[in-house]
């Protein structure tokens, strides 16, 4: 299902869903990529659910595969969303720069490892 978005001069560019805007506090932050990710695994959860309808349905591997496809970018995209937070929370949270690059470190294995 897509969006039907206005194209008029007066349409104002909303920051991508999970990204705070510039100069909220820590906790906004947080907040708002809390809510990014949660509405991202929505999303995912009832394009998991059309596609065990379309199974059900017997619908064509096409249209199956496309779907299921689509389930994977929703997932990787609350991935990639939970990680930004997380690297913004270690980059900003640490008091020192070794602590920092240790943080951030981490952060790098756990993208290696999952991603």
């Amino acid at each position: 299902m897509s969006r039907i978005r206005p194209t008029t001069a007066t349409t104002t560019r909303l920051p991508p869903a999970g990204c705070a805007p510039a100069g909220t506090s820590a906790d906004n932050r947080r907040n708002e990529h809390k809510r990014g990710v949660v509405l991202r695994l929505k999303r995912a959860e009832g394009q998991i659910r059309g596609v065990l309808r379309m199974i059900e349905n017997e619908d064509p591997c096409d249209a199956i595969a496309q779907q299921l496809a689509a389930v994977r970018n929703a997932l990787d995209r609350a991935f990639f969303e939970m990680m930004a937070c997380t690297l913004e929370n270690e980059i900003t949270g640490a008091p020192d720069s070794d602590e920092r690059q240790d943080r951030v470190s981490e952060v790098l294995r756990i993208l290696s490892k999952y991603a």
